[in-house]
């Protein structure tokens, strides 16, 4: 499906000359050529990749930990106890409901710009997924599992690891997946911001500004591209720990 539009994109363009939409084979030269032409020794980088390409993503994958680890943890211990997710889970409903540039502001006003309020944007959107699928999971424990661990006595610590976390997998890992793509959308939202010096959204900017069409849509293939390629890779760690036939 996507080669077949990627072929009507082309023979379209050799009839109607656009400076909007150029041809994907010109899209895909200028790609390489910005992106992936540096030397053997550097992965084919060039260092316009590294300069923007590596620290978008190192922001995204600090931004990405965090939420993951705060939620996994919260959500555990919310799903734990019920009076406590009951108590909380309006307050996490009307948290997860404010969209992230709304509060922009107030994170530019606490933080300032730069890096800390970049990740605060990631940390925020990303978070929620992650957090209320952990709490559903845990809380979504079949009795007869809880029955079994108190006949053995289990201890906390041995519930956690062998019994709650086991069962929340799959719920965490649906939380992970959206969490992964709010990470990479919230990513490039602030590097569209002032104050940032390099990235994938900066770069972005900058060709907008510049009206360089071709950078713009190189930009958009990168995007798409590393989506897949993290999504590719979190599906692969799925199915690595929960096994190929059990549902997600």
């Amino acid at each position: 499906m996507l080669a077949a539009a990627v072929a009507a994109w082309q023979l379209t363009t050799r009839t109607h000359d656009s400076v909007y939409f150029p041809p994907p084979a010109e899209i895909a030269r200028h790609t390489h050529d910005l992106w992936f032409s540096g030397p053997a020794t550097h992965a084919f980088l060039t260092p316009e990749a590294t300069d923007n390409i590596l620290p978008s993503l190192a922001r995204m994958a600090t931004g990405f930990a965090l939420a993951a680890a705060t939620g996994i943890a919260l959500g555990t211990a919310l799903g734990r106890s019920r009076r406590a997710y009951a108590l909380c889970n309006p307050v996490l409903q009307f948290a997860r409901a404010i969209p992230p540039p709304a509060l922009v502001p107030v994170f530019v006003v606490i933080f300032d710009f730069g890096t800390q309020m970049q990740l605060a944007s990631i940390v925020f959107s990303a978070i929620w997924p992650v957090l209320i699928n952990t709490a559903e999971g845990a809380r979504n424990i079949d009795p007869l599992r809880l029955e079994v661990a108190a006949v053995l006595r289990l201890t906390t610590t041995e519930r956690l690891w062998l019994l709650l976390l086991p069962s929340a997998l799959p719920r965490i890992f649906a939380g992970l997946r959206l969490s992964l793509s709010l990470s990479l959308i919230l990513m490039v939202f602030s590097e569209l911001l002032p104050g940032t010096a390099n990235g994938i959204g900066f770069t972005l900017t900058d060709a907008q500004s510049r009206s360089d069409l071709l950078t713009v849509w190189a930009v958009l293939v990168l995007l798409g591209a590393l989506g897949y390629v993290l999504n590719t890779g979190l599906l692969a760690v799925e199915k690595r720990l929960l096994g190929r036939g059990r549902p997600t």
